[in-house]
């Protein structure tokens, strides 16, 4: 089941020039900023009431999300749906037709369990779905 919209992730070149929008003019409060070694990430966190914005820096020009700045540009790079057992979500996207990224959840940002459906199964949308065992940051 699908509780709530858990981010937006939004692809941006520069944390340093993206934050002051989000904590300075819209005021929303920085939870943390952490590196990503395995997705060449560097993230922030920021709250909005129940849910979050990611904001996805590349430490990389290999990482997907460098790819997909030089593509399409900043902006908007997935939206992220929080579930419980994300692999049993996973099952029953796949025999419902969803073709998946990630047969198996993977770690992500906030050491949560994630794993991507394709844009091609979503409308064009990246959807990640997300599990956070007992911890929400």
């Amino acid at each position: 089941m699908i509780k709530k919209i858990d981010h937006i992730g939004v692809a941006v070149k520069s944390l340093d020039e993206a934050l002051p929008f989000y904590t300075d003019v819209l005021n929303l409060p920085l939870l943390a900023i952490e590196e990503v070694e395995s997705e060449k990430l560097r993230v922030a966190f920021l709250k909005v009431g129940e849910s979050k914005i990611e904001l996805l820096e590349p430490t990389s020009a290999e990482s997907t999300v460098a790819k997909f700045i030089e593509k399409r540009g900043e902006g908007i790079h997935h939206v992220a749906l929080g579930v419980d057992s994300i692999q049993a979500r996973i099952n029953e996207m796949k025999e419902k037709g969803v073709r998946m990224i990630q047969d198996e959840p993977k770690t992500g940002a906030g050491n949560a369990l994630v794993a991507f459906m394709h844009p091609k199964s979503a409308g064009g949308v990246l959807v990640e779905l997300c599990e956070k065992k007992g911890m929400e940051k």
